[in-house]
Order: structure tokens, then C-alpha cells, then sequence
């Protein structure tokens, strides 16, 4: 299969702000197969985590390099691909976009939305939610006003961590929840937090009626989570903490679910692992995403019948996505039933 690695540039409609910092626009990878006439498409985006980072530069390059290497194989051989790919230790994005890309392309030599061909059911695809980063409970308010006059909006995610501690979190989250108008809320500290104020915030949380906790702690600082969770009236969710389906044995007894991210884990092939895996230790799962594009949410999109919460809503934030894919219907990003991811792309939109 040929491969073609191609840029685009996207800017958020509102900068986000998390804990580690605020994002206003990425640069992000499209990755094109052509085999027997046939294209498929995939996305890598940047992202940090800790002392983990993949530039977009450093996702590019490890793709121009594998372009050779790829052409003696076919999209019917993703498992032999992610074994190369593994073995060269490429960076989970590149992985995440040349799987994508071979999933798009077998759902359209079969003619079928990859729903259907994993034999999903769209139905059961539970509401998004989106996301208020941090800010003061002005910003915040008015974040809530105008995510509600964009979407039709039936959870909120907040992020809390804010470096100024846990009463300027209150602050905000107060003021988002009185904004929301009974909305469900949960709380995202992105590792914000120490352990004294994870417990503390978690027992307020709960007061307040917030659904769950998602990576009270930093990623490196897991041992710390046994500590919370015997405190923690609120399940707890890790999303930095948990890149693949080899980390979950090891956070198992100490959480309530994880956050699958396909940057993350290198895939849709391994997102579905992390899937049964998780579900085999007990576990929730919610499906999220970096700055990702509709290509990109559109391919978790189709997993997502297999999610118990999801937050796939950057694109819904993005001023110029230049793809086209699943739909916003009733607070749910639903899939299409065109062949693939059934992404599209306007030359306008770029």
C-alpha cells in the first residue's frame, strides 16, 4: 500500500484550558492508503502527557520514514503491520493513524460503516459530553451559555486542577453547575490535584452530585489511587494514567474505569482490546480525544456503542475542521452508514 502524510492546521472556537496548560490551535496528521483504488484516511494529533510528548513534527518525520517500509504490505494485514510498527517502536499516534486508515479502508472494500461490520449497535451510543476548561466562573458561565446555543448539550465535563488550588476549583464549578440548568456534570483534574486535596474535593464533589472523578492524580503517582479510592465516595476514572490495555491489570483494584484515547493507545485494534480487557476486570469505559478532528472522532465514534461515557467533542470546538463525518443528533455523535469512517473532506473548511 502506498501512504501519503499530509498537515493541516485547526483552531479551537474557545482556547482550552486544562491543568497542564491551554491549547488554541494543533497541527495535526492526515495519513491517506491507497490500495487496489481504494483510499483510507486516518488522523494523528499531538499531545503531552508528563514527560511524554509527541510533536506533530516527531509524528510526521516517523511516518515519512515508514512510507517503504509500508509498500510491501497490504491493509488486510494490520496485524502484521502493528507488529512492525510495535517492534520499531513508533509513537502511538503514528500507530493510531496508519490503523485508522486500514480500518477506513476495509470498510470500503466491504461497502460497509465499520458499525456495521463489528455488528454494533448505534443505538445504544450514550450522549457526549463537552468540555469547560478552566477559567474564572465568568468565563466559565459564559463558556456554558455558548456551548448550549451551539450543540444540543446534555453533559458537561469540567476541568478542575486549576494551579491557583481547590477553592478557585469550587468557584467554577459552582458556577458552571448553576449555568448547566441540572445538566450531569463530571470533573476532569487532569492530574491537578495532590492526594489531600483528591480526597477532599471528591467527598464535595459527591455532595454536589457529580457523576465521577477523571485523573485526580498525576500519571506516575498511581500508587497513591488505592489511598483515594478507599476514601472517594465518587468513582474514579484515569485517563493519563492509562495508555493501553498492558496498563489495566496494574490500576484495576485501585479505579472505577478508564479513558481510551485512540492517540493513546495506537488504534482502533488496540482500543478494542482495552475494551475487553477493561470490562473483564470490572471496569467502566469512556472514549475521549485530544484535539482531534471529526476524522478522528468519527473513527472512535463507531466504537462507542461499547462505551459506557464519552467525551468526543473537540471537533464540535474546532472553527475550521476540514472533515465531515458523524453527526451531533440528540446530544450523541452518531456515525453515518457510508462505507468506512464514511469521513468526508471540504476543500472549504481548510
Amino acid at each position: 500500500m502506498q501512504v501519503e502524510v499530509n498537515l493541516f492546521t485547526v483552531n479551537k472556537r474557545f482556547p482550552l484550558t486544562i491543568s497542564r496548560g491551554t491549547t488554541a490551535q494543533t497541527t495535526n496528521v492526515w495519513v491517506r492508503i491507497l490500495h487496489d483504488g481504494l483510499e483510507g484516511w486516518g488522523e494523528a494529533s499531538p499531545f503531552g502527557v508528563g514527560n511524554h510528548s509527541q510533536s506533530t513534527d516527531k509524528i510526521k518525520n516517523c511516518l515519512q520514514q515508514l512510507v517503504p517500509v509500508l509498500k510491501t504490505f497490504s491493509p488486510l494485514q494490520r496485524q502484521q503491520v502493528e507488529q512492525v510498527l510495535i517492534k520499531q517502536q513508533v509513537p502511538s499516534g503514528v500507530r493510531a493513524a496508519l490503523d485508522i486508515a486500514m480500518h477506513d479502508w476495509l470498510g470500503k472494500r466491504v461497502g460497509l460503516p465499520l458499525w456495521q461490520v463489528w455488528g454494533l449497535d448505534r443505538n445504544v451510543i450514550v450522549p457526549t459530553s463537552v468540555t469547560i476548561g478552566i477559567n474564572s466562573p465568568e468565563v466559565a458561565r459564559a463558556r456554558v451559555r455558548d456551548w448550549l446555543q451551539h450543540i444540543d448539550v446534555r453533559l458537561f465535563k469540567v476541568k478542575l486542577g486549576n494551579p491557583d488550588g481547590i477553592e478557585a476549583d469550587r468557584k467554577m464549578l459552582l458556577a458552571v453547575q448553576e449555568e448547566a440548568q441540572n445538566r450531569e456534570l463530571f470533573v476532569d483534574a487532569n492530574g491537578g490535584w495532590s492526594l489531600g486535596d483528591a480526597i477532599e474535593m471528591c467527598s464535595w464533589l459527591a455532595d454536589l452530585g457529580i457523576k465521577y472523578v477523571e485523573q485526580p492524580l498525576l500519571r506516575g503517582e498511581e500508587k497513591s489511587l488505592a489511598k483515594l479510592k478507599e476514601r472517594s465516595p465518587l468513582p474514579i476514572f484515569v485517563d493519563e494514567s492509562c495508555f493501553t490495555s498492558c496498563d489495566i491489570p496494574h490500576l484495576a483494584n485501585y479505579v472505577d474505569g478508564i479513558n481510551i484515547k485512540l492517540m493513546k493507545s495506537g488504534g482502533l485494534t488496540e482500543a478494542m482490546r482495552m475494551v475487553h480487557t477493561a470490562r473483564a476486570y470490572g471496569l467502566q469505559v469512556m472514549f475521549g480525544c485530544y484535539s482531534d478532528s471529526s476524522l478522528s472522532n468519527t473513527a472512535a465514534a463507531h466504537l462507542s456503542p461499547l462505551a459506557d461515557y464519552l467525551d468526543l467533542d473537540s471537533h464540535l470546538n474546532l472553527t475550521d475542521d476540514p472533515f465531515t463525518g458523524a453527526l451531533v443528533q440528540e446530544g450523541r455523535v452518531l456515525p453515518n452508514d457510508l462505507p468506512g469512517l464514511g469521513v468526508q473532506y471540504s476543500a472549504s473548511a481548510a
